[in-house]
């Protein structure tokens, strides 16, 4: 049984930065693409970015390109979200996400691309 467990949210101040990590088990790690994505109440869950599984090729929606950076460690079974200049906009609870699918390709940024789901850690940008 795959589990993607993410931890690392919290409240930051706008212009701050935040790390989330997102630690799988039960699964051969470095055979899985992985995302980030997010959710606001009453609104759909939105990509934010992707990894392939050597971490070779990243991939960002237009909002957070420029500021977040995507990046694994398959020896750690993680994969990481680095926020930077974060924005009240970017308030959400994050889920990390894991893809059997390979290349990715237009499946990126697609909900029905992603095989696991973590719980979701809440990030707060205060204005």
């Amino acid at each position: 049984q795959v589990q993607l467990v993410e931890s690392g949210g919290g409240l930051v101040q706008a212009g701050g930065s935040l790390r989330l990590s997102c630690a799988a088990s039960g699964c051969t790690f470095s055979t899985y693409a992985m995302g980030w994505f997010r959710q606001t109440p009453g609104k759909e869950r939105d990509f934010v970015a992707a990894i392939d599984r050597s971490g070779s090729n990243t991939y960002y929606a237009d909002s957070v390109k420029d500021r977040f950076v995507i990046s694994r460690d398959n020896a750690k079974n993680t994969v990481y979200l680095q926020m930077n200049s974060l924005k009240s906009e970017d308030t959400a609870v994050y889920y990390c996400a894991a893809s059997r699918v390979a290349p990715l390709g237009g499946y990126t940024a697609l909900l029905g691309g992603y095989n696991y789901w973590g719980q979701g850690t809440q990030v707060t940008v205060s204005s």
